[in-house]
């Protein structure tokens, strides 16, 4: 996030506070009984001084033992109700914090899973993944600073100011004042720390980033030799981190200087202001022994009222990131009532679509096409033509500027994702598999198949032979993003989820290209089968395959040029046969 980028974010602490408060408030009982033995035993330990006091009263005075002997028992009695009210205080928010955590956590990976295919065009995953986890993490540092901290704070100080009160106005306004200007000076810092404190955070998801980008990328590193390139970079994210990370810290150190010194000023003021009125009679030994012990606990206290809120606002920073992904609207969205998409016969219509990218740059313009039931058609074109922005209009991807595109004569834009995506198959160019075993990666097509369903899938896209010689089988974990292994089975594997899906719909994108002459052999049967009584949508891949399909629609500048088979096309189209002349010359001479 750059500073640009910051200045645009409307996120107010108040909204990620609510955003938290709104998941805790699920359990309210919990919440009410914590808050209750909170206020209990924060009134609890300011009050046992009160006992030391009447102790050492009784000390100076005739009675000695037995009011003596009394006032320490009942000290010591409260401090054991103090005790036993903080039991359910860490267990029930263990409990709590716990549960939601999860829910968080859950929420934010839900949020960021239904955001838009463009929103994770412009995200690094890495970024995004620590986002979830700063988020949940944040909520158990302002739950944790509210409950150890800032409730007991202000329940201690109210009682023993009121107490101090009660036995010398002088001394209590002294404390009051004092308490207004340390809580005051460093509510001040901290409103003008917290800029910089979302500075760290964004440089602290940077530095994320930029590792994920690397590690994503290791075989490139590796290919251009590029390590020490990669560790500038990353040594640059770390730098800008160590910069404001030591600034701000400079700063706390600061504070607490300032802090130390207005106690020591009040330590001071309230020991001789004491010793005054001791000296004329207006307090009591115990009054001075009570006076120090509360400003002991007092400075303590408020000490720690700057980290306090130091963790609190870096908490707050560090989910404010989450916050904005939360609300930020989802760029393509299911329109209110929208129904469920039935597919009957698999015809698609493009009606006068048109779509842009940005405001200058336009893809598609005025795209019109009826493709048949079962018809099997081929886009072929230049690279940027808008071949395969099409399919991601489809797929509903983008929403289209103009336009309309139909199924079976139902507009895509007022049915569920869910039941688009469930009625079309896509195998694409390059695909990427989950760090998960062959047989879940090949079940994905249909969640519900049994494992003799995914081994005939895989017979039949040709990777069983493959799979069967792994020492673990089906069970074998194919690496992160499918990288154990080689292109042409990954690209198997991918057909085969397409077959097991058996959607009425079927998009290959590029689907052979990363296989070789014998792979693609291997195949072929298989892409017939998977296509049978399927509307077929093929874009560019190799032009064997192209030569078959029912219709060839030459797309150039986000328009359709011309369309027919391919024999029509070579007689009328110069665009078609400079393609074709390019992308099959040698395929056709080595088929002679």
């Amino acid at each position: 996030m750059n500073a640009t980028e910051r200045k645009k974010s409307t996120v107010k602490t108040s909204r990620i506070f609510k955003v938290f408060f709104d998941e805790s408030k699920k359990y309210p009982w919990r919440l009410f009984v914590i808050f209750v033995c909170l206020i209990g035993t924060s009134v609890v330990s300011a009050l046992a001084p009160l006992y030391y006091k009447d102790f050492f009263d009784a000390l100076a005075g005739e009675v000695v033992a037995r009011t003596a002997f009394t006032a320490l028992v009942l000290g010591l009695v409260l401090k054991g109700v103090g005790w036993a009210l903080w039991r359910p205080i860490t267990l029930i928010s263990n409990w709590i914090q716990a549960r939601v955590e999860a829910d968080l956590s859950n929420a934010a990976f839900a949020n960021i899973l239904q955001h838009s295919y463009e929103f994770f065009t412009n995200s690094f995953v890495g970024s995004l993944t620590r986002k979830v986890s700063r988020f949940a993490a944040a909520y158990e540092t302002i739950f944790d600073q509210f409950a150890y901290s800032l409730i007991p704070l202000l329940v201690t100080t109210t009682t023993m100011l009121v107490v101090i009160f009660s036995r010398s106005k002088e001394i209590g306004f002294a404390l009051l004042i004092w308490c207004g200007i340390l809580i005051y000076l460093n509510y001040l810092v901290i409103q003008w720390k917290q800029k910089y404190e979302e500075e760290r955070a964004a440089a602290d998801t940077k530095v994320g980033a930029t590792a994920s980008d690397a590690f994503t990328n290791n075989t490139t590193i590796k290919l251009f030799s590029a390590v020490h390139h990669e560790k500038s970079l990353f040594g640059q994210a770390i730098e800008s981190l160590r910069r404001i990370r030591l600034f701000t810290w400079n700063i706390n150190e600061a504070m607490r200087a300032v802090q130390g010194f207005l106690t020591l000023v009040i330590e001071v003021v309230v020991m001789f202001g004491s010793y005054q009125l001791y000296q004329k009679g207006l307090l009591t030994l115990g009054d001075f022994v009570l006076f120090q012990a509360y400003i002991l606990t007092l400075a303590n206290s408020l000490w720690g009222f700057g980290w306090v809120l130091k963790a609190l606002y870096q908490a707050f920073a560090d989910a404010k990131e989450m916050v904005e992904i939360l609300d930020k609207p989802f760029g393509v969205q299911d329109v209110p009532g929208a129904g469920m998409l039935r597919v009957t016969k698999g015809k698609i219509e493009f009606t006068d679509v048109s779509f842009n990218f940005n405001e200058t740059r336009k893809v598609l313009d005025g795209f019109s096409l009826s493709i048949n039931p079962g018809e099997k058609v081929a886009f072929i074109g230049p690279s940027g033509a808008g071949k395969t922005t099409v399919t991601k209009l489809l797929f509903r991807f983008h929403d289209v500027t103009e336009g309309t595109i139909f199924i079976d004569g139902q507009d895509i834009s007022k049915v569920t994702q869910d039941s688009l995506r469930n009625a079309i198959a896509l195998v694409p160019q390059e695909p990427i598999l989950f760090h998960r075993s062959l047989k879940d990666n090949i079940r994905y097509g249909r969640l519900d198949a049994t494992d003799e369903e995914v081994i005939e899938a895989a017979k039949k896209a040709r990777c069983h032979e493959f799979i069967a010689a792994l020492p673990d089988g089906y069970d074998t974990m194919v690496g992160e993003r499918g990288i154990k292994l080689s292109g042409g089975e990954r690209q198997r594997v991918a057909i085969a989820r397409a077959i097991l899906k058996d959607a009425p719909i079927l998009v290959l994108d590029e689907a052979t290209s990363s296989l070789d002459s014998e792979s693609e052999h291997l195949i072929q049967d298989a892409l017939r089968t998977l296509m049978e009584g399927k509307t077929v949508i093929v874009i560019a891949h190799r032009l064997s395959t192209i030569i078959k399909m029912d219709r060839i629609i030459v797309i150039e500048d986000g328009n359709i040029r011309a369309m027919g088979t391919h024999n029509e096309l070579l007689a009328k189209d110069e665009l078609y046969k400079k393609l074709w002349s390019i992308q099959a010359g040698g395929f056709l001479k080595e088929e002679e």
